[in-house]
């Protein structure tokens, strides 16, 4: 279990991240929701030990450190890997560093993305490279995959039959994270919704309990932020001149 006890991150002395609990289970699809600035990326990035944050943040018990990072893995648009390697390059390096790594899973992604295998990824196009990131942290042999928007620059038809795909690959020990905007995209995939608002759980729902409420994903998340369905027309209207009739 991955498990976040009073994690909170400060800007400037201005609080982005205060999360007093939360836990994540193995073998859970778990979608991760909020609006730009939400905390969404910070979350992440302390689960990786990438940036400091008071509480603590334990997996299985242990603080995250070398002995179980090999259990955590990422994808990011921002991108972790090696440009000036192939990806078969890439496959030998993760085959020696990584006693867990799925070499099958690894080359069957990377033929169902229709990625070079010798071509330096340095070379490749920004959609390629996200394609890459993704089959790089779901063949490392993780636990926990976190993916913080990994379809940027990926076309409807990549990231639809990718999501077929993924659902059937998944070990049950396997956990997925999943940062997107793409909220309709995934409201079948995942399991869980973990909402953020200012840096709060505002909501943390089983996608299953929203389908008993009768309530779609993405309405849930318009009212759990507070979302204002008039704000459109009123700023056509100020821009009309409407509004001071």
């Amino acid at each position: 279990m991955l498990e976040l006890k009073n994690v909170t991150k400060s800007y400037n002395g201005r609080r982005v991240l205060d999360i007093p609990s939360l836990c994540l289970e193995r073998g859970e699809v778990i979608g991760l929701f909020g609006e730009n600035g939400a905390g969404k990326t910070t979350m992440m990035k302390s689960i990786l030990g990438l940036i400091s944050f008071g509480g603590e943040i334990t997996l299985d018990g242990e603080k995250i450190g070398r002995k179980n990072i090999e259990k955590l893995s990422f994808a990011t648009s921002e991108h972790s890997f090696f440009p000036g390697l192939s990806i078969r390059g890439h496959r030998e390096f993760y085959e020696d560093y990584f006693p867990t790594f799925n070499k099958k899973r690894f080359d069957a992604l990377a033929e169902f993305f229709a990625l070079p295998l010798d071509k330096k990824i340095r070379h490749f196009s920004q959609g390629q490279k996200n394609q890459f990131e993704v089959i790089a942290s779901l063949s490392q042999g993780a636990d926990y995959i976190l993916m913080d928007e990994p379809f940027a620059g990926n076309d409807i038809f990549n990231r639809e039959d990718f999501y077929k795909v993924l659902s059937g690959i998944l070990e049950p020990n396997e956990t997925i994270f999943l940062s997107t905007h793409l909220i309709k995209e995934v409201e079948n995939f995942i399991s869980r919704a973990v909402i953020l608002q200012k840096g709060k759980v505002a909501s943390d729902i089983p996608t299953s309990r929203l389908d008993d409420m009768g309530e779609s994903l993405v309405g849930h998340i318009k009212k759990t932020c507070g979302y204002e369905p008039y704000r459109v027309s009123l700023t056509l209207d100020k821009l009309s001149g409407k509004d001071g009739e």
